[in-house]
Order: structure tokens, then C-alpha cells, then sequence
């Protein structure tokens, strides 16, 4: 009998809507998988591509960003800046050889707890189909940036 693959899914959910529509799904025992754990930014402009390409070298399968809807940021405009690096990262990821699948943008005021879970569903759902993304996973202590550091001293010595 072969195991089914649950991927393991980084939300990144901005403060004032998508995160309190998080909070208001729970509230309302809306129920969804527990394969998305979520990361509360201030504002989805403040997300860093950097984060995103962490949670992948991580071990993350899927990367959501959330946040308010286009228009009604709380920061003025920094959703659109969302969008922009949005579309850059999907490049980048596309480059790198990972399917543009595999990050997903989702727009939730706080009072759609509802569809914030239907998109979370459907992503994980997306995201079991295409698979385990299988990159080397690097962690500070003793990974990636260790055997770094032993590069770094060879080239030295």
C-alpha cells in the first residue's frame, strides 16, 4: 500500500486581513489540513523574497502568500509591491527549475475565513499533485551554511 504525499506548506499571511481571516476560519471551527503553518507578516509588502526561497530550501513543498485585497491595504499600496515580487519570484523559481505551482498569492479580508480556507485547501491539493519538490534540505546549525563555511575556509587555506 503506498502512503499518500502530504506536502508541508509555508503561509505567509499579512496582519490586518488574511491572517484575521485565519483567526476568524479557526473561530468558526472552519476546519482545514494542517499541512499550511502560518507566518504573520505586518503586511504581505514586508515579505522578503528571501523568506520564500527559505521555506523551500527548508523543506517546504508550497509557499502561500496572503494578503489584503488590491486597493485596500492597510500600508497604501504595498500589496501591488506583493504582486511585482510575486511575478518575480515565480521567475526565479521557474529558473531554478521549480514549478511556478508550487507558490500561490491569495487576496483575504478578515471576513472571508471561509475562502481563505477553500484557497488553502485547494493549494495543498495542487501541491500534492506535483509532488514531494525534493530539494536538499539546509539548515543553519549543521547544513547548508556550514559546509558554506568550510568552502570558505578551503578557499582560505
Amino acid at each position: 500500500m503506498s502512503e499518500i504525499f502530504e506536502p508541508i506548506i509555508v503561509g505567509f499571511t499579512c496582519n490586518w486581513c488574511s491572517y484575521r481571516a485565519a483567526d476568524a476560519a479557526g473561530t468558526s471551527r472552519a476546519k482545514y489540513p494542517p499541512n499550511i503553518r502560518l507566518i504573520r507578516l505586518m503586511c504581505s509588502g514586508r515579505l522578503d523574497p528571501t523568506f520564500v526561497f527559505k521555506a523551500f530550501a527548508g523543506g517546504a513543498d508550497g509557499v502561500m502568500v496572503a494578503g489584503c485585497h488590491p486597493g485596500d491595504c492597510h500600508y497604501v499600496e504595498q500589496n501591488y509591491k506583493t504582486m511585482r515580487r510575486f511575478k518575480m519570484m515565480q521567475r526565479t523559481l521557474e529558473q531554478l527549475g521549480v514549478e511556478p505551482g508550487r507558490i500561490k498569492l491569495v487576496w483575504a479580508s478578515a471576513a472571508e475565513g471561509a475562502l481563505l480556507v477553500k484557497q488553502m485547501v485547494e493549494f495543498i491539493d495542487e501541491v500534492r499533485d506535483l509532488g514531494p519538490l525534493n530539494w536538499p534540505k539546509w539548515q543553519a546549525e549543521d547544513g547548508f551554511y556550514a559546509e558554506m563555511d568550510n568552502k570558505a575556509m578551503e578557499e582560505q587555506a
